[in-house]
C-alpha cells in the first residue's frame, strides 16, 4: 500500500524557517539534493497547504531552477509529473498543473486518497502534516536536519501531537545534513 510520508528540512531546534519567515540556511547541498530526488521519485501525489504551495510552485514556473544543475533540473522534472491537492479556504486559481484546491482537510478523503493510489503520498508544510498526524493518517516520517540553530520560527513537527516513532534509517550528508527516517508506530 502506498505511504503517506510527511517530510521537511528543519533546523537542528526543531523549525522550518526562522522567525524572519527565511529558510536560506535549508538548502540542500548537491548530495543531499540527489537524495531528496530519489525519494521524491515514489511520489505520485502531493499534498499542501496555501503557503507551502506557493513556496514549491516556483519548480514550475522558474526557470532559474532548471537551469541551475542537472540536480536542480531533475527534481523539478518529478515535481511537475505528481499531482498536487492544495488544501486552502483562501487560494483562488492555481498556477501550475496537474493541480486541484480542495477547501478543507478531510481526513477520510485522504485515507480513500491512499486506499487508490498506486505510488506515494507527500505531506508538505507543518499545518498539514499535524492535521494527518492528529488523524492517523501519516506512516512515515523523513526529517532533514540541517546543522544550523535558529532559535524561532515555524515548527517542523506538531506541538500537541504525540507520535510514537520507530527509527528505519539515518545518513549524513558533506555539508552536516542529516536524515531521520522514521516510521510512525500505533
Amino acid at each position: 500500500m502506498p505511504r503517506l510520508i510527511y517530510s521537511a528540512i528543519s533546523s537542528l531546534d526543531g523549525y522550518i524557517e526562522d522567525e524572519r519567515g527565511s529558510f536560506d540556511w535549508a538548502v540542500p547541498d548537491e548530495a543531499a539534493h540527489a537524495f531528496i530526488n530519489e525519494l521524491e521519485r515514489s511520489v505520485g501525489t502531493y499534498l499542501y497547504g496555501r503557503r507551502m504551495y506557493e513556496t514549491m510552485r516556483a519548480w514550475e514556473s522558474d526557470e532559474m531552477f532548471v537551469a541551475e544543475s542537472a540536480v536542480t533540473r531533475d527534481f523539478a522534472q518529478i515535481w511537475r509529473r505528481a499531482e498536487k491537492i492544495v488544501f486552502s479556504t483562501t487560494l483562488g486559481d492555481v498556477s501550475t498543473r496537474r493541480t486541484r484546491v480542495e477547501r478543507s482537510f478531510d481526513p477520510e478523503q485522504v485515507r480513500q486518497l491512499k486506499s487508490a493510489a498506486n505510488s506515494d503520498i507527500s505531506i508538505g508544510g507543518p499545518g498539514l502534516a499535524a492535521q494527518a498526524f492528529e488523524a492517523g493518517l501519516v506512516d512515515e516520517c523523513s526529517l532533514f536536519v540541517a546543522p544550523v540553530v535558529v532559535g524561532r520560527g515555524k515548527r517542523a513537527l506538531p506541538d500537541a501531537a504525540r507520535v510514537r516513532l520507530e527509527l528505519l534509517d539515518e545518513r549524513s550528508f558533506p555539508n552536516g545534513m542529516v536524515r531521520l527516517h522514521y516510521a510512525v508506530v500505533g
